[in-house]
């Protein structure tokens, strides 16, 4: 167990041993990098480990590895402005860039594409075959109110349906994952995830894809993205959007890609996640 539920980690190697004195000379500050709770805490450390120490080698300075045990810790975080480098969802990106500054730099790719949808799935013996049938069942998120495909994506698809809140039972799993295999488990009628949540392993190693299918899935948004608080240097900026983005180019970086899970890391700007902002003010009624 993760005392706390949180995990701060040390990978500044570059500043250990014969290289402390070049380290000290310098004054480097450490960076830390915030990680959403996507998924649990010790299988994110496991994915971000080896970015964070290519990051410290090639950045020269320590870098710390953060992440909490669910969406609330993390948010705070966010708002206390803990972390100089973060990965979270499209809300989360959103909101910390209109009241703290952050600025995107990058974005996922995952399964090969840069854009990510919401989703409901379902079983595929629940006789459920249209949104319209989930008034009045019970269906359980991934995440909280504030995820971006699993709870505002999802919920945009049902309003779109003509489902009004209360129309249906709301409930809320850990994370997308955990929400489909509890839909899975009968615990809920239809889970809200993300539209690759069933090619997820774990997703894939307990349910199987053929037990459940898409019911609906959103229009496509830019994917997570990566941002960086607003007092980091220009300099510092491009060097770390430079070394994400280009993680494709040597073999250490695409081992580091493969242990994060991700296809590739692209370029992004603020512009591209202008259809979430869309989203977002439909489902929350946040002009973001």
């Amino acid at each position: 167990m993760v005392k706390n539920y949180l995990t701060h980690i040390l990978i500044g190697l570059l500043c250990t041993l014969a290289v402390v004195p070049l380290c000290a000379a310098k004054q480097v500050s450490p960076l830390t990098i915030g990680i959403f709770p996507r998924r649990s805490v010790q299988v994110t450390i496991q994915m971000f480990t080896p970015l964070a120490k290519y990051l410290s080698r090639e950045l020269k300075r320590p870098v710390y590895l953060e992440t909490s045990y669910d969406f609330a810790s993390f948010w705070e975080k966010v708002k206390q402005q803990r972390y100089d480098l973060v990965h979270y969802n499209q809300y989360h990106y959103l909101k910390s860039h209109k009241t703290l500054g952050y600025q995107v730099i990058a974005k996922n790719e995952e399964f090969g594409s840069g854009s990510i949808a919401g989703a409901i799935v379902v079983r595929r013996d629940s006789g459920i075959h249209t949104l319209q049938q989930l008034k009045g069942k019970k269906i359980v998120f991934g995440g909280d109110r504030l995820a971006m495909q699993a709870y505002i994506s999802a919920t945009y698809l049902l309003r779109q349906a003509g489902l009004k809140q209360g129309d249906y039972f709301e409930q809320f799993a850990l994370n997308p994952p955990k929400a489909a295999i509890a839909t899975y488990y009968h615990q809920a009628m239809a889970a809200g995830t993300g539209d690759h949540v069933l090619a997820l392993p774990r997703v894939r190693k307990e349910v199987g894809e053929d037990q459940m299918f898409y019911l609906a899935k959103s229009e496509p948004i830019a994917q997570l993205p990566w941002a960086v608080k607003a007092n980091l240097s220009p300099q510092l900026v491009k060097q770390i959007k430079n070394l994400l983005t280009g993680l494709h180019q040597t073999p250490e970086g695409e081992q580091v890609l493969k242990d994060m899970r991700v296809s590739n890391i692209l370029p992004a700007t603020d512009s591209d996640y202008d259809s979430a902002r869309r989203i977002i003010k439909a489902v929350l009624h946040e002009e973001l």
